[in-house]
């Protein structure tokens, strides 16, 4: 969710993963840790292909959560439809351009963070460093 005024980016989290996956803020305090920050920017808007777009920046705040095995989230607040676990090998298919995706496309850079940080894409990776730079592209200001 976006950051609202008031909240720190931790309790923002503690307050989005209750609303959004019905996870209780001990168990979030418990598994959560700050994992970096992504950035980029990008011109949109419906007339951007006339060239009457709009630049938007945007920073996203990273966070890994493990869950302890037995828990299950729940769709709360309607803004996700339903939550299902997936391994390395289905979420390199979800990639394919023709894959009939279930996640929002925005999404994709912050697992493309995760699976540098832990290793699944390697340094030996081609583009590798071009991957990470493009990762924090954008002003962060």
């Amino acid at each position: 969710g976006g950051q609202p005024a008031g909240l720190s980016l931790m309790e923002n989290v503690v307050k989005e993963c209750m609303e959004e996956a019905g996870i209780p803020s001990d168990v979030t305090k418990q598994g959560i840790r700050p994992a970096g920050a992504i950035s980029y920017e990008d011109y949109c808007g419906p007339l951007k292909d006339q060239g009457e777009g709009v630049m938007s920046r945007v920073v996203l705040f990273c966070f890994d959560l493990e869950l302890p095995t037995d828990f299950v989230p729940t769709a709360n607040d309607g803004e996700v439809e339903s939550f299902f676990t997936w391994g390395l090998e289905d979420i390199g298919r979800s990639m394919d351009p023709e894959y009939d995706d279930p996640i929002k496309p925005n999404c994709y850079i912050v697992i493309i963070d995760y699976l540098l940080r832990s290793g699944a894409i390697s340094p030996d990776s081609p583009k590798y460093l071009e991957i990470l730079r493009k990762l924090r592209s954008g002003t962060c200001s």
